[in-house]
């Protein structure tokens, strides 16, 4: 196989009027991580299903692995794996038992079932575990045993839906630790994911909303996509300062992050000091304000707002 793992070209999808999927061009470069971000509804998952081959587009078309997912895709299915959203093994059957199912459907032989099962238990830190009833399991152990059966056949692409939704933070480290580990030998990765840091781990990100593509890029390359500076400002009542910034001399965008607001503006240099003035009330509690570099999810959160504006 060449340098490209995944190649998605047109690809749409309709529920009756609804359009899920919107003429989406993907080039996913072998051992790449390449991840999908965007909000509820975007069509992060119906894109990963169709590239997987189970479910069939409406127009379009994709090559995964070397192969047609939609001409052959159960032999398109042989060569990646696919991790959905929801925990999806058997909560009745043991570990061990589950990595034995799954790698029967797979048609592995015993012995190197057991093999392949030892090696990736142990990668996991699973080996302890494979008596324990699936259903018993951790969030984050049930995640890594879904991994461990995904695994079986030696995929070359590994698509892998929202893995760690729900998962604690040590097992979503835990979790990353292996997907490297993959990636080191040679395996793709698609991963849609809802959470920023994990993005940020990606070679190349794109974002995704309303079916279609908005930017493909690395995530350094998109934080530099950024007009202006970024300012944060913690005060407190949060929406009247929000409308009061909105405003401001210089502003371009003001977005909610918790107790925070995030304030685009052209020149922090400029505009800091007209973001302090319209603050200077006296029903208003300000803590502080301060220039800060700005995250993957502020240039999401932007854009999605329309708040990339051209500054003078």
């Amino acid at each position: 196989m060449d340098g490209t793992a995944i190649l998605a070209q047109g690809l749409r999808k309709e529920f009756k009027s609804t359009v899920a999927v919107d003429c989406v061009n993907l080039e996913v470069r072998t051992g790449e991580i390449f991840g999908l971000v965007g909000p509820d509804g975007a069509g992060k998952t119906t894109t990963i299903r169709m590239l997987c081959g189970i479910m069939p587009c409406t127009s379009g078309d994709a090559i995964v692995a070397g192969i047609d997912v939609f001409e052959n895709p159960e032999a398109a299915k042989r060569r990646i794996g696919y991790m959905s959203q929801r925990f999806s093994l058997y909560g009745d059957l043991t570990v061990a038992e589950n990595i034995r199912f799954f790698s029967d459907i797979h048609h592995i032989p015993r012995a190197e079932q057991a093999a392949r099962g030892r090696e990736l238990l142990q990668s996991s830190r699973m080996t302890q575990f494979t008596d324990r009833l699936a259903q018993n399991l951790s969030g984050g152990m049930k995640q890594k045993l879904a991994l461990t059966c995904t695994l079986m056949h030696k995929p070359e692409v590994l698509f892998l839906d929202e893995p760690t939704t729900g998962v604690d933070p040590v097992s979503r480290r835990d979790f990353w630790k292996i997907l490297y580990n993959l990636v080191s030998g040679g395996m793709t990765l698609f991963v849609s994911t809802p959470y920023m840091d994990e993005a940020e781990r990606c070679n190349r990100v794109a974002l995704m909303d309303k079916g279609r593509i908005i930017r493909c890029d690395t995530p350094d390359s998109l934080k530099q996509e950024m007009r202006g500076d970024l300012i944060e400002v913690v005060c407190s009542p949060q929406k009247t300062a929000r409308d009061l910034l909105s405003q401001a001399s210089g502003v371009i965008s003001v977005q909610i992050f918790g107790d925070k607001l995030h304030v685009w503006v052209k020149s922090a240099q400029r505009d800091q000091q007209a973001v302090e003035a319209a603050l200077k009330r006296p029903d208003m509690q300000v803590e502080y304000v301060k220039q800060i570099s700005p995250t993957l999810e502020d240039v999401f959160v932007s854009m999605l707002s329309g708040g990339t504006a051209e500054v003078d």
